[in-house]
């Protein structure tokens, strides 16, 4: 129980998920989509396209002239194949078992897309509340001090009235920054739901590594890439074996008679084998063949398309995240230097030798470059998880 309470308390990216995944249609139609790819499979693999059917007739003079004729027929029509029909429907099966796997990829990683989108947004809204109560409690502080040196004749009423003001645009800050929050948590549970906590903001530039250099060098591995390869294959095959259905299916026909043309005659035993082959199908075959291959050409031009997309989106994940790294070198660079500056205008100001307008400006200044540093961070993080989302990677 320990050990469940824990994770839930610090839940990774992975755990959420596997809890986002599992409350996708696509996650609880898999296994019965896998089981029709299957038993599609096993229809193509089947000695006939169609199940066998049974032939039953009697004939009888008993209702006119009932002079013993009697006749009673058994037959089994057994469907063919046409020529090549079977193979096709083979390889068709095949390829649309391939398909399913694939598009359940391709879902993952939209998945994967949303929530990454979410857990930044909740983490970019939680620091900037804690930066916002930060500058509340920096401002309070101050307010008290300015009060202090009010009653004590160092300072005039402006001095305090820009202090409070100060302190309620720090008040006016935090509830806005409350507010995006709220929407930023509704947004999470949307995508995760409520069996998962939201994770904690002390170590999301640790919740997802940078990629391996190897993650880019087979790009039509990226599953939005693999799910269109497929059902452009799907397509392909679908139209392949269009091409040799240009006929309803010819049908075999066993059959054993036993007759007897008037009462007292002998009973005569005969067996009758029959083949029925359909005329074409003409137009209508040839518009089913048409649109087949309209579908795999399409399919191969939106392939074309996607994948010079994610190619540029590879490039320019990879770009912004050395962008990134740049700015959170110089937004560290700058809170240090701001918060050196916030030390040193704090002194002076308690000594005198700074007025409240300045001492205001600089507590700003410095409230900001800490804000940029932390946003900086968080930037860094989601450049980075959006560089694996544009390889196709999931979570580790």
């Amino acid at each position: 129980m320990g050990a469940v309470s824990a994770a839930h308390a610090q839940p990774t990216l992975a755990q959420a998920f596997d809890a986002a995944w599992a409350r996708q249609p696509e996650a609880a139609a898999l296994q019965v989509r896998r089981d029709a790819a299957q038993a599609q499979g096993r229809a193509a693999r089947a000695w006939t396209p169609e199940p066998m059917a049974l032939e039953l007739s009697s004939r009888t003079d008993r209702w006119q002239g009932d002079d013993g004729v009697r006749e009673r027929e058994v037959g089994l029509a057994v469907p063919l194949w046409l020529p090549g029909e079977r193979a096709r429907s083979g390889a068709l099966a095949d390829a649309e078992a391939g398909a399913v796997e694939s598009r359940v990829g391709a879902a993952r990683l939209r998945v994967a897309e949303a929530l990454r989108e979410a857990h930044w947004t909740l983490q970019r809204s939680a620091v900037d509340v804690t930066l916002a109560r930060d500058r509340q409690a920096a401002a309070q502080r101050l307010a008290a001090d300015v009060a202090r040196r009010l009653a004590a004749g160092d300072l005039a009423r402006a001095d305090q009235h820009q202090a409070d003001g100060a302190l309620a645009a720090a008040d006016s800050s935090l509830a806005q920054a409350l507010a995006v929050q709220v929407v930023a948590r509704q947004k999470w549970r949307a995508v995760v739901g409520t069996a998962v906590a939201e994770p904690p903001a002390d170590a999301v530039v640790a919740m997802e590594p940078a990629p391996p250099e190897s993650a880019a060098l087979d790009p039509d591995a990226h599953p939005a890439l693999r799910d269109l390869q497929d059902r452009a294959a799907v397509a392909e095959r679908a139209a392949a074996l269009s091409s040799v259905r240009t006929r309803a299916n010819p049908e075999l026909t066993l059959a054993t008679t036993r007759e007897r043309d008037g009462r007292g005659e002998p009973a005569l035993r005969t067996v009758t084998l029959g083949l029925r082959i359909p005329f074409g199908a003409g137009d209508r075959q040839a518009a089913v063949a048409a649109n087949a291959h309209a579908e795999a050409l399409d399919l191969q031009t939106q392939l074309s398309m996607e994948r010079d997309r994610i190619a540029g989106e590879r490039d320019a994940a990879h770009a912004r995240v050395d962008a990134a790294r740049a700015q959170l070198t110089a937004a560290e660079r700058l809170a240090r230097l701001a918060a050196e500056s916030r030390g040193f205008f704090d002194k002076s100001f308690r000594l005198g030798e700074t007025d409240l307008p300045t001492r205001l400006r600089i507590e700003g200044e410095a409230v900001e470059a800490q804000r940029q540093e932390a946003r900086s961070r968080i930037d860094l993080a989601a450049a980075i998880s959006h560089w694996r989302q544009s390889l196709g990677l999931l979570f580790e």
